[in-house]
């Protein structure tokens, strides 16, 4: 049975325990795993055009005016052709989908599997999950052409450098990506013109332009529509 497992044999993927270190060996039934996962997602993204991703919280933690701003949002892209794209799950994710829906546009969840299993929101009309963050990344990377980021904890900010990165070093065309809430960014907005662009040199100044921060609807909104190329 061991070496079944090792195999791939008689078990499911969620057998295989979780990379903690460099593996020691391959495993044929994580790799095809990773290989579906890559497939699949694909599949979805292939089906829209026009596309929108919002990025957020999960937790219910912020003031109840970014969910509403997310929801209208949304819903006002929605109308205008875009799908809406978010990690499918609660928070400000489902503001989003919740926007799209109710606008009677596509609204579409890019989901991950977790140890305590995030339920998927009951506003998508499509989805996709995922066992692996990074594939999961790759998805959402490729999925829009515009980022929209909402306050949020570790996850967003990791999302939001990802795709700067992305387009600082032109392996992703360069798309519009929209900061909203002016009190939550401007703190760490702050400190990259202060500390990386003007203290320590470790990106060039032109790069705290890759981004745009803005406070309302229209702002972002108006900016969307002028900014995005299709």
């Amino acid at each position: 049975m061991a070496d079944d497992m090792k195999k791939g044999k008689g078990s499911t993927f969620a057998d295989l325990p979780p990379l903690v270190c460099k593996p020691q060996e391959v495993e044929p039934a994580r790799i095809e795993k990773i290989a579906s996962e890559f497939v699949e997602g694909f599949e979805l993204l292939k089906r829209y055009g026009l596309a929108a991703t919002f990025f957020g919280t999960a937790r219910c933690t912020l003031d109840s005016n970014i969910y509403k701003h997310t929801e209208e949002l949304a819903g006002r892209l929605a109308k205008r052709g875009f799908a809406v794209i978010t990690g499918g799950s609660a928070g400000v994710m489902q503001a989003a989908n919740k926007g799209a829906y109710e606008a009677g546009g596509a609204s579409v969840g890019i989901k991950i599997r977790l140890p305590d299993e995030q339920v998927a929101n009951k506003y998508l009309t499509d989805s996709v999950l995922f066992n692996h963050f990074f594939t999961r990344k790759v998805m959402l990377t490729f999925a829009s052409e515009v980022y929209i980021y909402m306050p949020g904890g570790f996850g967003t900010l990791d999302e939001f450098f990802e795709i700067v990165t992305l387009v600082q070093t032109k392996k992703i065309q360069h798309v519009p990506i929209v900061l909203f809430d002016r009190t939550y960014w401007t703190p760490l907005l702050s400190f990259i013109e202060d500390k990386l662009a003007h203290g320590l040199r470790t990106i060039d100044q032109v790069d705290t332009t890759l981004y745009v921060l803005v406070d309302t609807v229209d702002e972002a909104y108006d900016y969307i529509v002028a900014n995005v190329k299709c």
